[in-house]
């Protein structure tokens, strides 16, 4: 998967889904709304993890809903990447591979 691709892809689904419901798209909601996307995966987490009510789920739910919300933050974090200009796999190739030498 690239994730130019990726991320333009996330981007117009994104942009269609603000313009449908009138949402600004500025810097604050980007980081607002990925700590959403965060808070939502630390319940799916609690909840998977017997550390928080499970509001009736079955387990096959709660693991799906833990890795929806995995999809979510790596959707978001693409996308405030892609709004602030940040190559995303120029920098983890910087931070990151440059651990595999």
């Amino acid at each position: 998967m690239d994730l130019r691709e990726l991320s333009e892809e996330i981007e117009s689904i994104s942009r269609r889904y603000a313009d449908h419901l009138g949402i600004e798209r500025d810097d604050t909601w980007f980081l607002l709304k990925l700590q959403e996307e965060v808070g939502e995966l630390t319940q799916a987490f609690l909840m998977l993890t017997g550390r928080a009510r499970t509001k009736g789920r079955t387990g096959e739910e709660l693991d799906a809903d833990f890795r929806a919300e995995l999809a979510d933050v790596v959707c978001h974090v693409l996308l405030m990447a892609r709004h602030h200009g940040v190559d995303l796999e120029a920098e983890i190739a910087r931070k990151w591979l440059a651990w595999k030498r």
